[in-house]
């Protein structure tokens, strides 16, 4: 064969009999669990942040952020609800360049998944207890799920993973919102079919398993903009693009409608100093409009501690993949978007 068997993987039992997960945690978890999904049935109407570095790469950067974020939230607590982006998975175009922390919990060292299926279970949790904020991450291995479950209070769906099967059933599955961005084509219809899919059950094979999931209600469209066959970027946050969303999510009556609209990525160009200026137009779209309103339930930021991007770790707090806000331009604009609401 081709492949080189390196190591066989603990199963998720085993990895969360080393890594246990507190009275405390499962508390908060359950608490925000509930305030984040009356947000998006409906039945609460603060703005959902998903704030936080493209990649999480380093666990004592990321958690200085979160405990910084902690703090924010308390202060625009009445208006906003904040999810800290953990992501420690990162899909790459040519499969080169860092895979994220699960793939490499130390840059400086080769890959280790083992010893990163620990490690990032270890970095959600310590994030918990210091900030008393559950976090969001994106499902870019859909076996993986089982080993996190316990601690996320949101999961994304990139844009090259919506229109995998595994994917769409396995989301299926899953009891917490969960974001289904626009492929990088644009295509919303795939975006909706995925939305759909995740909406239903169905019977598949999942780790090992025949199961039967139940169908998740709180799957939703992510916007991320889109890019032509001459690699050129096109936002799909603009006024019009929403109001197209709204057409179609109302003529497919899918249950607890909603948006969250992607900042970055192909909507920013990846010019990343844009975000905020994007932000207040989709904020002033969600206010001129009453459908869009409530349809918009909130933002996806890329923030860190420093601004932009490098690729090597020598400054603390700043990204080794896609460009970020920095911390003072981050705070600045989470008090503006409190200001607008």
């Amino acid at each position: 064969m081709s492949f080189k068997f390196i190591n066989k993987l603990p199963t998720p039992s085993e990895i969360k009999e080393q890594t246990p997960v507190s009275d405390e945690i499962k508390k908060i978890k359950e608490e925000r669990d509930k305030e984040i999904k009356d947000i998006f049935e409906g039945k609460n109407d603060k703005f959902v942040l998903i704030i936080g570095p493209c990649s999480a790469d380093r666990e004592d950067a990321v958690c200085e952020y979160v405990s910084r974020l902690a703090k924010v939230q308390e202060k625009v607590k009445d208006k906003i609800l904040m999810i800290p982006r953990i992501y420690t998975n990162k899909p790459r175009t040519t499969g080169e360049g860092y895979k994220g922390f699960m793939h490499q919990p130390d840059v400086s060292k080769k890959p280790n998944v083992t010893e990163g299926m620990i490690r990032m279970r270890k970095l959600h949790i310590k994030a918990i207890n210091e900030s008393g904020l559950t976090a969001a991450d994106e499902m870019l291995y859909s076996d993986n799920y089982p080993y996190v479950q316990d601690l996320l209070s949101y999961v994304a769906i990139g844009a090259r993973s919506v229109e995998n099967q595994q994917h769409r059933l396995t989301v299926s599955g899953i009891d917490i919102p969960c974001g289904m961005k626009n492929p990088t084509s644009g295509d919303i219809a795939v975006m909706f079919n995925s939305i759909k899919a995740a909406h239903i059950s169905h019977n598949f094979v999942y780790n090992g398993f025949e199961v039967q999931s139940t169908g998740n209600p709180l799957a939703h469209a992510i916007l991320r903009g889109s890019v032509d066959k001459y690699g050129e970027s096109h936002p799909n946050y603009h006024y019009e693009d929403l109001s197209l969303v709204a057409k179609e999510y109302a003529e497919r009556g899918y249950d607890n409608p909603a948006i969250i609209v992607d900042l970055n990525h192909a909507n920013s160009k990846k010019i990343y100093s844009e975000q905020p200026r994007i932000a207040m137009e989709v904020i002033h779209s969600k206010n001129y409009s009453n459908d869009l309103k409530h349809l918009i339930k909130g933002l996806m930021i890329e923030s860190y501690l420093e601004p932009g991007n490098q690729s090597t770790q020598e400054i603390y707090g700043k990204s080794i993949t896609d460009p970020c806000l920095g911390w003072d331009e981050t705070e600045k604009l989470i008090y503006k978007i409190a200001d607008k609401l």
